[in-house]
């Protein structure tokens, strides 16, 4: 299979599939330089082969559970399940300034519009989002990707296990939590909330009955057109989308230095630094490759794109032991003691003077940020008891980084929104035993009559 690709709507090369594990893409003559596909790949006339069924930045934007479930059901019969023929239905709708078509498909069909004003004051039942999402599924091309961020599937109308489902729009990603991550829109709101005190984020907005969040996308001017790349970590590291986690902030800083220009390369590793601290304050295990990306419209002018997909993990089921998403020095622990300090510094560049201040900013955004936290435990019952936990995790982040075993900064003056918080209840800790069949009956002792 052939497929055309696209820079901002200019033809700028051809990708085409070799056998069933290895891909080749050439760009087409008197393409620009500033036309460039991804920052791994110059334009050049060599034409850039890759063993895999897909080049890493064509992958990037692949769907992923319920949505790759609906599109196999919807197009398999017709055009395969391989990645390519997924592509060629989505390509034309991608975060960032590429799309992928069929040679001599037309690339701005109509889209189905999403009404995000209604959604944000609607009933957003789960059963009904799931609905919009397949309808928009279906039409494959209409201008909306829906994309899930777990594998896990189920059949029925609504969302089943997936924890988080998304809706691209040509300004938005809408997203909705569902019953296995209850109020996650709220959580991740909040969470944005306090980042946005630290460094350039993603623009949040929550619907009224807090089951909608709207994110405002950055790759686009004021009338929703893309102007600029977008290019995740997974693709800049030659990572598939499912090995987002496998990498290290090592891999990450050797990245920018590689694609970023001398001069923004500080700051970069300030935001970096700033994110990092984050991520230990909120407790957000779900920091990892495709979190963090670069955003350019040239080689010469990538920078660290505004922070997106923060999340305090440790207040669910099932999710409250999971250890941070990349490995400082080789290891994944919320108590890296000292090591952090002298990793930030070695790795990034910053000094610890630097650290210890964006520490008491991070500290001041959550005590800023605490009662915003209370009031939607207040507006929102089904909330409560995540908000309690929320609270939790983000008092024992911030102090933790505070402590003697890591910046010794004095002690916290928080927030009275941290007082007066009831216990909750004890979190269960699903348990999978491996190894072994349903059809075998249960172990016990049987009594001899």
């Amino acid at each position: 299979m052939k497929l055309s690709v696209y820079v901002l709507d200019r033809h700028v090369g051809m990708l085409e599939s070799v056998g069933d594990f290895r891909s080749v893409f050439a760009y087409l003559p008197d393409t620009a330089p500033e036309d460039l596909v991804s920052l791994t790949m110059p334009v050049r006339i060599e034409s850039y082969p890759w063993d895999d069924e897909l080049h890493p930045i064509f992958r990037m934007n692949l769907p992923e559970g319920y949505l790759l479930q609906v599109l196999q059901e919807e197009f398999g019969p017709h055009i395969g399940a391989s990645p390519v023929a997924l592509l060629s239905v989505i390509g034309r709708n991608m975060v960032g300034r590429l799309k992928v078509a069929p040679p001599g498909a037309a690339l701005n069909e109509p889209a189905k519009p999403v009404e995000v004003a209604e959604l944000l004051k609607g009933d957003n039942s789960e059963e009904a989002f799931a609905q919009l999402v397949r309808e928009h599924a279906k039409s494959g091309v209409s201008g909306i990707l829906p994309k899930f961020l777990n594998v896990e599937t189920r059949k029925g109308t609504g969302l089943g296990r997936h924890p988080k489902a998304a809706i691209l729009t040509h300004r938005h990603i809408v997203k909705r939590s569902s019953s296995r991550l209850a109020f996650a829109t709220v959580n991740e709101h909040l969470c944005m909330q306090v980042a946005a005190k630290v460094l350039p984020t993603a623009k949040t907005e929550l619907s009224e009955d807090g089951n909608v969040l709207v994110v405002h996308r950055f790759d686009v001017d004021e009338n929703g057109k893309p102007f600029r790349a977008l290019e995740d970590f997974c693709a800049l590291l030659g990572l598939r989308p499912a090995q987002k986690y496998d990498t290290t902030w090592e891999r990450i800083a050797k990245a920018v230095r590689a694609h970023m220009p001398g001069p923004n390369r500080y700051e970069t590793f300030r935001k970096l630094s700033k994110m990092l601290l984050l991520t230990y304050a909120l407790r957000n295990a779900d920091c990892h490759a495709k979190n963090i990306a670069l955003v350019y419209t040239s080689r010469n002018d990538p920078s660290l794109a505004p922070a997106y997909d923060f999340f305090t993990t440790s207040v669910y089921s099932g999710y409250q032991h999971n250890p941070p998403g990349i490995s400082v020095m080789g290891k994944k622990t919320w108590l890296p003691g000292k090591t952090l300090a002298r990793f930030v510094t070695a790795v990034f560049g910053i000094p610890e003077r630097e650290q210890k201040e964006i520490v008491e900013c991070i500290s001041d955004a959550v005590a800023d940020t605490a009662p915003a936290v209370r009031e939607k435990m207040d507006d929102l019952a089904g909330f409560r008891d995540t908000g309690k936990r929320m609270l939790a995790a983000w008092s024992e982040g911030v102090n933790y980084l505070r402590d003697s075993r890591v910046y010794s900064l004095s002690a916290w003056k928080s927030s009275p929104a941290f007082e007066g918080i009831s216990e909750t209840p004890k979190l269960e800790n699903p348990r999978t035993v491996i190894g072994r069949s349903e059809l075998l009956g249960r172990r016990g002792r049987t009594k001899a009559k």
